[in-house]
């Protein structure tokens, strides 16, 4: 009896133990946070954001006690062409020498389905800050096979408007409205 007790209790801890919070850093390699919009009706070009610097805690047992926060270097600012980077990080859009980072913070995070979250957050681009909604899939939990560590990946979209944050020339021709595909894997960081 006193067996079958003290197996019960340590599966009980165990159980508890693995429903904790987990930290995991945001794998740039893994990252991409693409931005498309409409232009002039011709073409819906995009953008990545690469080399994503974060961190995701995510605790499955209570999803409200998660939470994400990204920068995004504008150095890593992808657009395909070198004249069209240079636009973009100039002072006409981004203004990088000024602000060379986009960042995102979460302020709250809520189950929104099976393998769906709602998380809100503040978005600051160019030095303004207005709140996002992120509609998140939780694409697996599990053990990374290459870095033989636990990981976690996201996939989320949002739709934020350009003028919000200063960035509103050729509206409405160029759309106002930019959407947001996120995918993202995260790693618990390496024992020091």
């Amino acid at each position: 009896m006193r067996k079958t007790l003290l197996v019960a209790a340590l599966f009980a801890f165990a159980g508890s133990a693995f429903a904790a919070p987990v930290s995991y850093k945001i794998d740039p390699n893994h990252t991409n946070v693409i931005a498309s919009w409409n232009h002039f009706g011709f073409s819906h070009p995009s953008i990545n954001f690469g080399q994503a610097d974060g961190a995701i805690v995510y605790d499955a047992a209570k999803v409200s006690a998660s939470s994400v926060q990204v920068t995004l270097p504008l150095t890593g600012l992808s657009a395909l062409a070198t004249d069209f980077y240079d636009h973009l990080t100039s002072g006409d859009w981004f203004d990088a020498a000024k602000y060379p980072a986009a960042t995102f913070k979460s302020t709250k995070v809520e189950a929104a389905g099976k393998n769906k979250l709602k998380v809100t957050g503040d978005l600051t681009v160019k030095g303004v800050t207005k709140p996002v909604v992120l509609n998140v899939t939780l694409n697996k939990a599990g053990e990374q096979p290459m870095a033989k560590r636990a990981a976690i990946g996201f996939d989320a979209t949002a739709t934020v408007k350009r003028t919000d944050f200063g960035l509103g020339n050729y509206v409405p021709n160029v759309s106002d409205e930019v959407t947001l595909r996120i995918t993202t894997e995260a790693v618990v960081p390496k024992a020091k």
